[in-house]
């Protein structure tokens, strides 16, 4: 039963309809009932981009660092946040996080981020942006356009960090909970581009000014990109704690993962990323010190997108190759990983990742009755094992109906997508990038 946007009661349907009778009623016969699924990492601007360059890596990151900071506008991560947060409700997805400071993302004045916010508002689903800082050396140039004209702007780190306040003030817990914010740092990660022996101190002083800025404000903290040594120096710089949450985390030490469970630190675990092929996350290995791990989906570029079945598919054989072990990371605990844990890993267990009483409302229905999930016999492991995004067939945010029989009813589909092309063309006008659309 759900009242006033939260879950009022539980129980057999006939006691309900007996203690509240007239209630309208949803059917989910033949369908599993779940916690709206919460995605943990992933990245603004990416929906818009994620083609370019045809697969080829450093085409697309060279894309990604020419267009977010040089050609987007508001109207860019406004559309880019509206496609995004559809994409996520269609798939069952009632909360996702996305990463604001990474490669130059525009931290140069709040407009940028309260579109991205928007567009997440406008669809109905729950956003957590996390601004932040671009690398340094600073000044970070961007450049701003208004009616086809450009202007270039040198933005210093004070700037940033005080448009990472100002997004705090507009958007965190805003829209009755809706929008949240995180504040992100850079890290400096051997290998990364620009990282010198020389520039290393550099990220690890401004990852020292954003941890200190999110405490102030009293929000979480967030690192894209960590590996073996990096968990180690951000102890040392004093990031780590119970409202941090770090991704990736490749190839640590035995030390890191101790270092990561004695602090409550969480760790985004995004088993189809990149970086999952360079170096291996041990989730198992963070999970049994102790360890808060969620699944992630680091979407959507260039090669995944926000389906979170796919996520545990994947990291439920990522896993079992490494240990030659198929009883490793069994289904249940997957699907942990993308309801209660990844709640628990934006501090949000006392809100939203289970059914419970009191909690919101976000609640994704899975049609079973299909041919590719059939026979109709151990549920969570054809669920696990065997859904798709597509199979999500209705969806409930703070109690509210977004989408019924995969019609969504926040929105226009066609003039969402519409738009993301409109914007995505302009940016790629803007910058001289046409020519990343074209197959290799």
């Amino acid at each position: 039963l759900v009242e006033g946007g939260r879950i009022a009661a539980i129980g057999e349907t006939a006691t309900l309809r007996a203690t509240h009778p007239g209630t309208p009623e949803i059917s989910a016969r033949g369908m599993a009932v779940l916690p709206g699924l919460v995605d943990v990492h992933a990245h603004a601007g990416h929906t818009l981009v994620k083609t370019l360059g045809g697969g080829n890596s450093a085409r697309w990151t060279e894309s990604v660092e020419t267009i977010y900071p040089r050609g987007a506008t508001p109207e860019f991560w406004a559309a880019d946040g509206a496609l995004a947060a559809l994409e996520r409700l269609k798939a069952g997805v009632t909360t996702g996080l996305s990463i604001f400071g990474a490669y130059g993302s525009r931290t140069d004045e709040p407009a940028h981020a309260e579109a991205h916010c928007s567009g997440y508002l406008r669809v109905g689903v729950r956003s957590v942006v996390c601004p932040g800082v671009s690398p340094p050396p600073y000044p970070n140039r961007f450049r701003r356009w208004s009616s086809g004209d450009a202007e270039e702007v040198d933005v210093t780190l004070e700037r940033q960090l005080e448009v990472c306040e100002a997004l705090v003030a507009s958007c965190h817990g805003a829209y009755d909970g809706m929008s949240r914010v995180m504040l992100c740092a850079p890290v400096a990660y051997p290998g990364r581009h620009g990282v010198t022996p020389e520039t290393a101190g550099l990220y690890d002083q401004v990852a020292r000014e954003v941890r200190a800025l999110s405490r102030r404000l009293g929000v979480g903290f967030t690192q894209d990109g960590h590996k073996g040594g990096t968990v180690r120096v951000a102890h040392e710089t004093g990031l780590l704690g119970p409202d941090a949450l770090l991704s990736h985390c490749i190839d640590l030490n035995e030390d890191e993962i101790r270092l990561i469970a004695e602090t409550d630190t969480k760790i985004a675990h995004n088993p189809s990323a990149n970086m999952s092929i360079v170096g291996r996350c041990p989730a198992i290995e963070l999970m049994d010190a102790g360890a808060t791990v969620a699944i992630a989906s680091d979407g959507t570029a260039p090669d995944r997108s926000f389906d979170m079945f796919r996520h545990m598919f994947q990291a439920m054989h990522y896993h079992r190759r490494h240990f030659r072990d198929a009883k490793v990371l069994p289904p249940g605990k997957a699907l942990e990983m993308i309801t209660c844990d990844a709640a628990r890993a934006l501090g949000l267990q006392g809100e939203i990742g289970s059914l419970e009483l009191g909690k919101r409302a976000d609640i994704a229905i899975v049609n079973l009755r299909q041919t590719h999930l059939w026979p109709g016999d151990m549920q969570l492991y054809r669920l696990v094992c065997f859904a798709v995004a597509s199979d999500v067939d209705t969806v409930l945010v703070g109690g509210r109906v977004m989408m019924a029989g995969r019609r969504v009813l926040s929105v226009d589909e066609d003039e969402v997508m519409d738009a993301a092309t409109r914007e995505i063309g302009l940016a790629l006008d803007r910058t001289g990038l046409r020519h990343m659309t074209e197959t290799p």
